[in-house]
């Protein structure tokens, strides 16, 4: 499941649902369980029905009425961490598992 169309469709998934909400929530409305139970019944809906790799499957599920709430999530402070062009890890251990599988596992794309 995603909610960042773009980077998903970039990655060929084998298959994945999109969902149009913000970052974070792309189960469902917080305290919703209902509108939740759907989100998630209507993605492994579409798991299973997707015919062949790289489709992702749009659920027809809205955030609200309209789009104001993608500019309101825009206009705030970004607060992640800046992008390195050489892998960056955790921790020791997670540096020697993944050089263990070659430089080329780790590698960045462009």
């Amino acid at each position: 499941m995603t909610s960042a169309l773009d980077i998903t469709e970039s990655v060929w998934p084998p298959r994945a649902a999109f969902l149009d909400y913000p970052l974070g929530h792309t189960t469902g409305k917080p305290g919703e369980r209902e509108l939740q139970r759907e989100i998630l019944v209507a993605a492994l809906d579409a798991f299973r029905s997707i015919p062949s790799p790289g489709t992702v499957k749009k659920l027809p599920f809205a955030w609200s009425s309209d789009d104001r709430w993608k500019s309101e999530v825009m206009a705030g402070d970004d607060e992640r961490l800046p992008r390195h062009a050489t892998p960056q890890y955790q921790n020791d251990e997670d540096r020697a598992r993944a050089e263990s599988c070659g430089p080329s596992a780790c590698a960045p794309t462009t």
